[in-house]
């Protein structure tokens, strides 16, 4: 078993039996199932008002009616916590922002009336909503759409990102333009002007039109500056090793590019993409990301008044890892807050920042939190951030923002029905791999479940990535977890090799070795689960989305353990990964190359290359125009199982979905395929008649 022995595994999972078994036993009635995944509603988007009063969020649920999950915005008095739903629209909101005084929200939304012109054309536009009236308008009318927007510090001026087309006019421009019909792989691109709307007198102007692909852009508190991430090309590649850090000075009219060596030249690969943009309030101190796929992301600094200077890069403290691109300074203080993955909890922390010195750092809010948007109100006191615990989903929860380790206070129940679910029992347990690395998995257990009820059929669920993890928080998903504890399995989410959280080694460690290195991880959680009697060892099915189904692939074609597997969205042959996927630069950092300065690895990274040892009867879901995993891996898997192998099978394609699956009809389509295929191969249940949740 390695270094952690079956007893000290056995102290962990029975330490949570113990604290959990009762509290379920006693005062929880209803067993989740699958249709409950469909009234689970989601929090994003939390924005805190200037006073701190109240704050704002965007809230998710599923509508089978529209065959679709859409957003709505809530309001909630972070003193009476007491909310209200504020839009009724068929249509998603996206990007709330408070008006300064506190009096409007500012959103996108895309609403289409039949035959109607912009605002009403379905594109997105900016609209306005009365927080006293609940009146909403709309702020802008392009005919293309607004791909972004910010309020002004003053909230007198709106900046926007319209939408321009542009053709190349090259030598061949002419024989495109004769010739129309077909599709190009270039020569014409969305392209994004910057305006400037004057909120007074509603007058428009055209502050910046340099035929750039803005992916984000920011302005600072005085106007003076606008900080843009650009491409020359609409194409997610070029966001990979392609992209610019652009400051822009409105005074001068004259535009400058951020020195890039750093996270270029200098950075364990040049296939990064920036995200985040952060302005300090001294107007001239610029903060923002880059991320890596099998390296960890860096956060810099730049003085924006001297771009030719080198940025400065913050340094991180222990095993965390930065998690996603919403960085922000929080006023009226020197510090820049990020979140951190670390050992499966996400964790908002504060850096002290002055004169491109890095100072103290400090976790904000106390115990295992898995933190997800957050907000500070406009004197930096207070913050506001959705939490997902281990026995709610997202809620909105605030703290005081000055203090170090504060405490939580909740504000909101948006889910009152899992007050009553009996919940799966969560724990963290760890194990140590082939090479003595120490692994951690998140570990789920039926309601109720005691140790001396025996060894229980288990589902091996694998998260996506892999730069990413599974984190130490109820869920209830359609690619694994609560359905499957409430029918009596055992559920283990390892974090691999290649996952956040865990230290810059543990990260890059996956690194030249996929197909390797996670694989033994993962089997060896498999086996200390099946040691400690937790697990039977002869009922065992594995799934997985994305990365999760690369490596569900990888595991039945490196053993036939598993009785039964579910590979969603997952490579197949890493060559035909880099040839049609939308960011090759993640195949070209873990293959350490292009396809042919490494011929080998791609080989062996495939598990085509293995197939032939595949024996497990295996459902394959992939989305039809999926450009991040094609569907060219999803029908070579399917045509070696079926044709030549004669191995059970089934390929499900679901109709115009991309990488993840967006309608209603298709997740529980895939969710109840998954009950069935491990409950007819792992269980041994008939197909026919069989009654699903």
């Amino acid at each position: 078993m390695g270094k952690l022995s079956r007893l000290s595994m056995l102290a962990v999972i029975s330490s949570v039996l113990a604290s959990t078994s009762s509290i379920a036993a006693t005062q929880r009635t209803h067993i989740i199932t699958t249709d409950d995944f469909f009234d689970i509603g989601g929090m994003s988007s939390v924005q805190l008002s200037p006073d701190g009063k109240q704050a704002v969020w965007l809230e998710s649920r599923w509508d089978k009616e529209l065959d679709k999950s859409q957003r709505d915005l809530w309001l909630l008095d972070t003193k009476s916590r007491e909310s209200q739903r504020m839009t009724f629209t068929n249509e998603s909101e996206s990007s709330p922002q408070w008006s300064p005084d506190g009096q409007y929200i500012y959103y996108l939304s895309s609403i289409k009336q039949e035959k109607a012109k912009a605002p009403y054309n379905g594109k997105k536009q900016v609209f306005r909503l009365s927080v006293s009236s609940g009146n909403s308008q709309p702020m802008t009318k392009e005919v293309d759409g607004v791909n972004g927007f910010q309020l002004s510090q003053d909230g007198s001026s709106l900046y926007f990102l319209a939408t321009k087309t542009v053709k190349d006019k090259d030598e061949w421009a002419s024989m495109r333009a004769s010739h129309s019909a077909p599709k190009y792989g270039h020569g014409e691109r969305k392209t994004n002007p910057l305006y400037q709307l004057d909120l007074q007198h509603f007058k428009q102007e055209l502050l910046l039109d340099d035929d750039k692909v803005v992916w984000e852009f920011k302005v600072n508190n005085d106007g003076s500056k606008i900080a843009r991430i650009t491409t020359d090309d609409n194409e997610l590649v070029r966001l990979e090793g392609w992209s610019d850090i652009e400051v822009f000075d409105t005074a001068t009219q004259t535009n400058s590019i951020l020195a890039d060596t750093q996270w270029r030249d200098n950075a364990p690969s040049p296939y990064g993409w920036l995200l985040g943009l952060a302005w300090q309030d001294n107007n001239t101190e610029l903060a923002f990301r880059i991320d890596f796929d099998g390296h960890p992301g860096k956060l810099f600094i730049a003085n924006a008044t001297a771009s030719t200077k080198p940025s400065f890069e913050l340094t991180r403290e222990g095993d965390v890892t930065l998690n996603s691109g919403d960085i922000k300074w929080r006023p009226n203080s020197d510090e820049i807050c990020y979140r951190g993955s670390d050992h499966g909890r996400v964790k908002l922390f504060c850096t002290q920042v002055e004169d491109g010195e890095q100072g103290d750092t400090r976790n904000v809010i106390k115990g295992d939190m898995v933190i997800g948007s957050y907000s500070f109100s406009q004197n930096g006191k207070s913050v506001a951030f959705s939490h997902n615990g281990l026995d709610h989903f997202s809620d909105m929860f605030i703290a005081d923002a000055n203090r170090k380790n504060a405490k939580a206070k909740r504000l909101s129940n948006i889910n009152p029905q899992v007050d009553n679910w009996q919940l799966p029992q969560i724990s963290i347990v760890k194990w140590t791999a082939p090479d003595g690395a120490v692994v951690e998995g998140i570990l789920d257990l039926p309601a109720g479940y005691k140790q001396e009820d025996g060894p229980l059929p288990l589902i091996v669920q694998i998260h996506g990535g892999p730069t990413s993890a599974t984190p130490y928080a109820l869920q209830h998903r359609s690619y694994g977890r609560s359905t499957f504890t409430a029918d009596g399995w055992a559920l283990l989410s390892p974090n691999y090799r290649g996952s956040t959280g865990y230290g810059d080694k543990f990260l890059t460690d996956l690194v030249g070795q996929e197909h390797v290195i996670e694989v033994n991880d993962i089997m060896a959680g498999v086996d200390n689960l099946i040691q400690a009697g937790i697990a039977d060892g002869d009922k065992m099915a594995v799934m997985g989305w994305s990365n999760g189904g690369y490596l569900t692939n990888a595991l039945i074609s490196t053993n036939t353990r598993f009785k039964a597997a579910s590979s969603g969205a997952g490579v197949f042959d890493q060559r035909l990964q880099w040839m049609l996927e939308d960011t090759p630069g993640h195949v070209i950092n873990f293959m350490e190359g292009l396809p042919w300065e490494k011929p080998d690895a791609y080989t062996h990274g495939s598990s085509l290359s293995h197939a032939d040892k595949i024996k497990t009867p295996t459902l394959i879901h992939i989305g039809e125009n999926d450009q991040r995993v094609p569907v060219g891996h999803a029908q070579g898997l399917y045509r070696a199982l079926k044709h030549y192998l004669n191995v059970p099978v089934e390929l499900i394609v679901y109709p115009d979905e991309g990488h993840g699956l967006s309608k209603y009809q298709h997740r529980k389509a895939k969710m109840e395929w998954d009950q069935k295929w491990f409950n007819h191969y792992v269980l041994g249940n008939e197909v026919s008649g069989e009654k699903s949740n």
